[in-house]
């Protein structure tokens, strides 16, 4: 998943590069990348201008600057840099020079991208060509950002005008390390696979002692809060999926039968225009013919002779579905926690010298550097705390093992997606022949009741 932002750079274009291309943020320039110019930021302003200088007409933008950012650590630096320029290309088609540098040394990977505001070729602004109109920059950024995401298997946000930037509150319990948001997610999915309607929900989240306060007169209509947690979560800012709409569909998508309807090509050939037209009824018998041979093509395939067997196809699929949906989701979480646990383990090692410093001095001046250096102290403890209560044995993973087993769960999920991917064709391929066998059928047999009523008139 990635969340893009998009804005001027009218001043400060000079320090703007410097910042994106910190050696300390890009492993010493490893993750930087340029097109059409130098990477050097001070050559690149020199050639943004001369670029700007050809230009045509006014214009008090110098640059834009793109943010990408990933969920977490769900890419590595190099897959962040190739769907960075992936990005480009399509959103840029070529046309401006632009530098790329991932950002490793936070949380979260995250690309930076800043493009010359002038084409490349014609001379024109960004503004005139790209961003006028009802065609707006952001939201095609967003859009192509979205389409290379889930080429790469990662996830998407659905509905992404509803997504919210996180609270203060939310973003300093993660720098803590202390996810509830996380372990939130999880009693809530638990609770939708407990539950056969969403009045059942409601009282599932309180055996699993979450609170919820569900009001369907409100614009906030869901919240929920775990046992020890300050505020109520809204459900728009856990996600779109698991607003109140999802959540339902979610647990009739657990007990439902597959009820997925395609529109088929069947025409009905018993209104008056076709009963009174040999040559238009002869057309949409043949017409029929065409999609029925298709129906035959499918049962083909799945080695189905009756409509019985083809429903006994679409439900052994769907079973299969729902059950790589459930695999799916348990590997998000888990990728979650690993995430959590990368980021704990993370803090410890930055914040440990401050911990072994502390230690190693004197009663007279330990208490002096622990008021110095209280949050680091602190935090260090709290992060290492966690981490040793995550694993009871004792043994506590390194980071390089953490980051092993997070790769292997991103495999594991990318070919479960794939496999995912195809038995959604799948059902979608059988679910329109029996819906147009189904309807087909019908049909004629709504034609030999007519012949048979026309036969007892003439009688």
């Amino acid at each position: 998943m990635a969340v893009t932002k998009i804005h001027g750079i009218k001043k400060t274009e000079l320090k703007s590069l410097k910042y994106i291309t910190n050696p300390e943020k890009t492993k010493d320039g490893l993750y930087v990348f340029s097109c059409f110019c130098s990477s050097e930021p001070k050559q690149t302003v020199k050639e943004f201008k001369q670029t700007r200088k050809a230009g045509t007409g006014r214009y008090r933008t110098l640059c834009q600057h793109i943010i990408q950012s990933f969920e977490g650590q769900e890419v590595t630096p190099e897959e962040a840099l190739q769907i960075g320029q992936e990005l480009c290309q399509r959103f840029l088609k070529s046309q401006y020079q632009y530098v790329i540098a991932v950002h490793t040394d936070t949380d979260n990977i995250h690309n930076h991208i800043i493009f010359n505001n002038v084409n490349f070729f014609n001379g024109k602004t960004f503004e005139t060509l790209e961003n006028q109109g009802t065609d707006r920059a952001w939201e095609r950024l967003r859009k192509i950002s979205d389409e290379i995401c889930a080429e790469h298997s990662l996830k998407v946000i659905k509905n992404p005008q509803r997504s919210k930037g996180k609270s203060y509150y939310e973003w300093d319990m993660h720098r803590q390390g202390i996810s509830w948001k996380t372990k939130l997610k999880w009693e809530i999915d638990e609770c939708v696979k407990e539950s056969h309607n969403f009045e059942e929900f409601l009282q599932v989240c309180k055996a699993h002692h979450v609170e919820v306060v569900y009001n369907p007169e409100h614009k906030i209509d869901l919240k929920f809060r775990m046992e020890g947690q300050q505020k109520f979560s809204r459900a728009k800012t856990l996600g779109w999926y698991y607003e109140t709409e999802q959540i339902k569909k979610r647990i009739a998508l657990c007990h439902s039968e597959f009820v997925y309807c395609p529109k088929t090509r069947i025409i009905d050939t018993s209104q008056n225009k076709f009963l009174d037209s040999y040559g238009l009824n002869r057309w949409a018998e043949i017409q029929n013919m065409k999609e029925a041979s298709r129906v035959i093509n499918v049962l083909t395939k799945y080695q189905a002779e009756t409509e019985g067997q083809l429903e006994m196809v679409a439900m052994t699929e769907h079973a299969r579905q729902g059950k790589l949906v459930q695999e799916l989701n348990d590997l998000s979480k888990e990728i979650d926690i690993i995430n959590d646990h990368i980021h704990l383990r993370k803090t410890c090692e930055k914040l440990k010298p401050f911990h072994e410093e502390w230690r190693s001095k004197g009663k007279l001046f330990q208490k002096s550097y622990y008021k110095k250096y209280e949050t680091e102290i602190s935090q260090y403890i709290e992060s290492k705390a966690t981490l040793k209560a995550a694993y009871p044995n004792g043994k506590v993973p390194s980071l390089e093992e953490m980051k092993e087993k997070k790769n292997a769960l991103l495999r594991e999920r990318s070919e479960k997606n794939d496999e995912y991917n195809k038995i959604k064709a799948t059902l979608k391929e059988v679910e329109f022949a029996r819906t147009t066998l189904e309807q087909y059928l019908s049909q004629q047999r709504d034609m030999e009741q007519q012949k048979k009523r026309k036969r007892g008139d003439l009688e």
